[in-house]
């Protein structure tokens, strides 16, 4: 083999496995957040973030790496996990929680714009989110 071969090989092999697969990952539509507070205590990161979902929008299948802890300030959110089902309707006024490292989609499925304050507690350096495939819900 030429060495110009191997080293075209070698960049298609990086370029393969540094770009994610797309066809993988399911971003969400009409989300946007803004970062209020962070702050680090030894191992754990703490990030206070209003997240915003407009109506007909989604946060796309994700799961967090630490504990989840939220506000429905406005709106109603419609929370479904990996199995498809509606593990909640979270409306104005409502609290809860998700545990670490559970798919789930949140949905906005009413007419005016889910205005969520949430707290996450991570692990140091951890992503707010991980991105995860749909598991074969029809939303």
């Amino acid at each position: 083999m030429r060495l110009r071969s191997v080293a075209t090989l070698l960049a298609t092999l990086v370029l393969a496995l540094a770009v994610p697969a797309t066809a993988e990952a399911t971003p969400g539509s009409g989300v946007s957040g803004t970062i209020f507070k962070q702050k680090t205590v030894r191992d754990t990161d703490y990030v206070l973030r209003e997240v915003v979902i407009q109506p007909g929008g989604y946060t796309g299948w994700h799961y967090h790496d630490g504990k989840l802890y939220a506000y429905v300030k406005d709106g109603t959110l419609t929370h479904n996990s990996a199995d498809c089902g509606l593990d909640g309707l979270y409306r104005k006024g409502a609290a809860f929680t998700e545990p670490s490292d559970t798919v789930h989609i949140g949905r906005n499925l009413g007419t005016t714009p889910v205005v969520l304050e949430v707290l996450y507690v991570l692990p140091h350096g951890s992503p707010l989110s991980q991105d995860a495939p749909n598991p074969g819900c029809p939303f």
